[in-house]
C-alpha cells in the first residue's frame, strides 16, 4: 500500500520544520494529528522515519533523503498545476473603454500566443466589487483599498487636430489654438500650465462635452475641434495621418494607468497577466520612441 500524497506532504513539512509542533503550526493541524499521521506513514513504509529522544524527534538519514525527493515532487506538482491553470483559466479583465479598444485589444493576441490564459474582457471603470474581476485596469493616483496596485504608464495628453481642420494655418505655439474650437477635456488648464503658458482669453470650446476619449477622438477626426488626446493610445491616428499633433508639449500624469488585483490573491494567472501588461507596454513604448 502506497502512502497518500497528503501523508508525504505532512512528513516533508515535519522534516523541514524540525519538529512536529512547528509542522502542526504550518499545516494548521494539531500536534497529535501530525504525530498520528507520521506513525501511520511509518507503518505503511515498514521502517521508522524519526528517532525519538524525549520530546525531540530527529529524522533518520534515509528520511532526510526521502523528504528531499518528496519536496522536489511536490514542487513539480505545483508547477504543473500553475501551468495548467495559466492555460485553462479564463481571466475576468475590466478596463476603461479607450484603453481596452486602443491598446489592450490589439495586444491581446501576443499574450495568447505566449500561452496566456483566456481573457473575458469587460468595459468598466467600477472597482467597488473586487470579486467582479480578476484584473482591473484603472486610471488614478493609487490608494485603492483592498487591491494590490501595479503601475503601468502615466496618462498622457497633447493637442491633436485633423489636417482638414488645420488647413493652411499653422499651430507653432499654444497661443495659436485661439481661433479653433477646443473639444472639452478636464486637463486643458493643466496642459497649458505644462506648456508654461497661461490659458489665452480668446479660447473657445465646442458645445458638446463627450463622455469618453474615444468619442473625443472621433469628433477630432471629423474636424469638429482640437482634441486633447493620448499620443500613446491614439498613435495609430497620428501614423495614418487622420490627426496631427502640432505641438511638442505632452502632459504626463499625475494620474497613471494601474493594473489592480485583489489584495492577497496569489493565483499565478492574474499576476502573470499584470506582469505581461507592464512588459508589453514597455516594449511598445520603446518601439515608439
Amino acid at each position: 500500500m502506497r502512502p497518500s500524497v497528503e501523508s508525504l506532504r505532512i512528513f516533508e513539512t515535519c522534516v523541514s520544520a524540525g519538529s512536529f509542533a512547528r509542522a502542526a503550526d504550518r499545516l494548521a493541524l494539531t500536534p497529535a494529528a501530525v504525530s498520528l499521521r507520521i506513525r501511520s506513514l511509518e507503518a505503511e513504509l515498514g521502517e521508522p522515519l524519526f528517532t525519538r529522544a524525549g520530546r525531540r524527534v530527529v529524522p533518520t538519514a534515509a528520511a532526510v533523503t526521502l523528504a528531499c525527493e518528496v519536496r522536489r515532487a511536490l514542487d513539480n506538482i505545483n508547477n504543473a498545476l500553475h501551468a495548467f491553470q495559466a492555460r485553462t483559466t479564463r481571466l475576468r479583465v475590466t478596463a476603461p473603454p479607450t484603453f481596452a479598444s486602443r491598446w489592450l485589444a490589439p495586444h491581446l493576441p501576443s499574450y495568447r500566443a505566449a500561452g496566456g490564459a483566456s481573457i473575458e474582457l469587460d468595459i468598466s471603470s467600477d472597482v467597488r466589487d473586487p470579486m467582479a474581476f480578476d484584473v482591473a485596469i484603472r486610471t488614478g493616483r493609487g490608494g485603492w483599498d483592498g487591491l494590490d496596485e501595479h503601475p503601468l504608464l502615466p496618462v498622457d495628453v497633447t493637442p491633436m487636430i485633423a489636417p482638414d481642420l488645420l488647413g493652411p494655418r499653422t499651430i507653432a505655439a499654444p497661443e495659436d489654438l485661439v481661433g479653433f474650437d477646443l473639444l472639452p477635456h478636464p486637463d486643458w488648464a493643466k496642459w497649458f500650465a505644462r506648456a508654461e503658458r497661461p490659458m489665452p482669453s480668446g479660447l473657445r470650446f465646442a458645445p458638446v462635452n463627450y463622455s469618453i476619449f474615444e468619442l473625443i477622438a472621433n469628433a477630432a477626426v471629423r474636424g469638429l475641434g482640437v482634441a486633447l488626446l493620448s499620443p500613446t493610445l491614439f498613435r495609430p491616428l497620428l501614423e495614418s495621418g487622420q490627426l496631427v499633433a502640432p505641438l511638442a508639449t505632452i502632459l504626463k500624469g499625475p494620474e497613471w494607468y494601474f493594473a489592480l488585483i485583489r489584495e492577497g490573491d496569489q493565483r499565478p494567472a492574474p499576476r502573470s497577466f499584470s506582469n505581461w501588461l507592464r512588459e508589453e507596454i514597455q516594449r511598445s513604448l520603446d518601439w515608439q520612441y
